[in-house]
């Protein structure tokens, strides 16, 4: 149910939707202009494990002070959106990463939210809009959406941890981080591809 009550506790959890997104910005800031540097890409892989610790905190406070809402909803998902995809294209242009990276995750972005907002505008949530028992566990499931979110942030998180100049076992770390963000990466298209395959019943919905 969406519903909203305490316009403190709603301001509270989208400002920290929000500030995720700068801190993100900060992070790779430092990346990108000090490279090579081991203070700014230690410092880079602080922020980074901050900017993804925040997107638990703005769901908790939400829930806390019961402040789901679609606007809330929205929000998250966009922030999500922009720190994702801004990694990746990050470690694309620092050639730390194929290119296919943010084009696959980008182009699987703009199709499933595309769909979900049709899908909001249906009155379902994001991710309650799937109807076969199998996409629903696929796209809602905690386990899945679980799974998906570690092997994002792992994958992010050892990628800048392999490349700070004084990180031991800076090899090992780079192939874990580099697995992780394939398998990331397919995660992405495997949970998209519900999302596509169900867009009929909305469509069906508009035609009614």
């Amino acid at each position: 149910m969406w519903y909203e009550k305490s316009p403190i506790g709603l301001a509270m959890a989208n400002f920290i939707s929000i500030f995720r997104i700068f801190v993100m910005f900060f992070a790779v800031y430092l990346i990108y202009t000090c490279q090579g540097n081991t203070a700014a890409y230690f410092g880079a892989l602080v922020l980074t494990i901050i900017a993804f610790a925040l997107d638990g905190v703005d769901g908790y406070v939400a829930r806390k002070f019961h402040e789901e809402s679609k606007f809330g909803a929205l929000l998250d998902i966009m922030g999500d959106r922009i720190v994702e995809n801004t990694y990746w294209i990050l470690f694309a242009v620092m050639g730390w990463l194929n290119i296919l990276f943010p084009l696959i995750a980008i182009t699987r972005g703009f199709i499933t939210d595309t769909i979900r907002s049709a899908a909001m505008e249906h009155g379902l949530t994001p991710f309650g809009m799937q109807v076969n028992p199998v996409c629903k566990f696929i796209t809602g499931s905690k386990v899945m959406r679980i799974s998906y979110a570690v092997a994002k942030v792992l994958a992010f998180i050892l990628i800048i941890a392999a490349k700070i100049p004084v990180c031991p076992n800076r090899e090992i770390i780079w192939n874990i981080g580099f697995w992780a963000a394939v398998f990331a990466i397919v995660f992405c298209v495997v949970r998209g591809i519900p999302v596509v395959l169900e867009a009929k019943y909305l469509f069906k919905k508009d035609e009614n």
